[in-house]
Parts: C-alpha cells; sequence; structure tokens
C-alpha cells in the first residue's frame, strides 16, 4: 500500500515517528514534507499534496499531522475523493474506517501521545470498511462533492 506523509512545522517530530513506524512494517512511503522543521509552513498546501496524491492513486492512504489535526482535516477535506478523519485513539481510527472509509488520517501532535502512534497506525491501516448501510451514507457524501442533491 502506497502511503503519502505529510506534517506542518509543529507536526515534524511526531511525523518522524510516524515514518520510522511506516517503513518499519514495510509500507511505501512518501514523505511530502516539508523536510525542515525550522521554518514555519503553511497547512493547507500540506493538506493539497497529501490530499490529491491519494485522491490520484485508487487504494493509497494518506497521513497528515499538524499542532491540532483540524487544519489539516478541513483543507484535505476539500480534495475531491479525499476522506480525511481526525483521530486521536484506535477507537476512532477503527470507526473512520469502518464507517466512513477514510483514506487519510489525521493526528494531532499536542494530543496524540507517542506511545500510541503505533497502535493508531496498526489499526488505522488494518481495519477494512464495513460497507452496507455505511456505503449508503458514503456515496451520499460523494454526491455532496459533485454539488449533488442527496
Amino acid at each position: 500500500m502506497k502511503i503519502f506523509v505529510g506534517a506542518d512545522h509543529r507536526g515534524m517530530n511526531l511525523k518522524k515517528k510516524i515514518l520510522q513506524v511506516l517503513l518499519k512494517q514495510g509500507y511505501d512511503v512518501n514523505d511530502l514534507g516539508p523536510q525542515d522543521p525550522t521554518k514555519s509552513c503553511d497547512y493547507p498546501k500540506i493538506a493539497y499534496k497529501v490530499a490529491s496524491s491519494v485522491a490520484r492513486f485508487p487504494n493509497s492512504r494518506g497521513i497528515l499531522v499538524c499542532m491540532s489535526g483540524i487544519g489539516q482535516m478541513i483543507a484535505a477535506n476539500k480534495v475531491r475523493g479525499a476522506y480525511a478523519a481526525l483521530c486521536y485513539n484506535t477507537q476512532a481510527a477503527e470507526l473512520s474506517r469502518r464507517h466512513n472509509n477514510a483514506n487519510i488520517l489525521v493526528m494531532s501532535s499536542r494530543f496524540v501521545k507517542s506511545k500510541d502512534i503505533e497502535r493508531i497506525l496498526k489499526v488505522w491501516l488494518n481495519t477494512p470498511f464495513d460497507g452496507g448501510r455505511h456505503q449508503r451514507r458514503v456515496n451520499q457524501i460523494k454526491k455532496m462533492e459533485k454539488g449533488m442533491k442527496i
């Protein structure tokens, strides 16, 4: 599975830990930046890079990090085909996949503890989408993306 990862300057340390975990587990990881933790950067630009990459490559996933995770989630969800979920724990990570088929995991450098990163990633990357009634709802979201009435 191809995974695109990005963070703003406030998420750089957490991003480094995420990259270590993903590479250790053998994933095809693409670090979309930034690379310099000393320079401030705009999170919407990073969110756009990750979200547009995920939307362009079927069956890929994305991971975004910023201080709260909120800005990254909002920005990523503006890209058609990107379904970003802000998850602070394994339960949210599991539900974002089972019920929403999220393809981008957004994490907070302030609220996610280092000791929980590996578990959250494992759950999120390995939990399948349940489909069924949830597929109907995901389809409604896709209609909204196209400006259609639901």
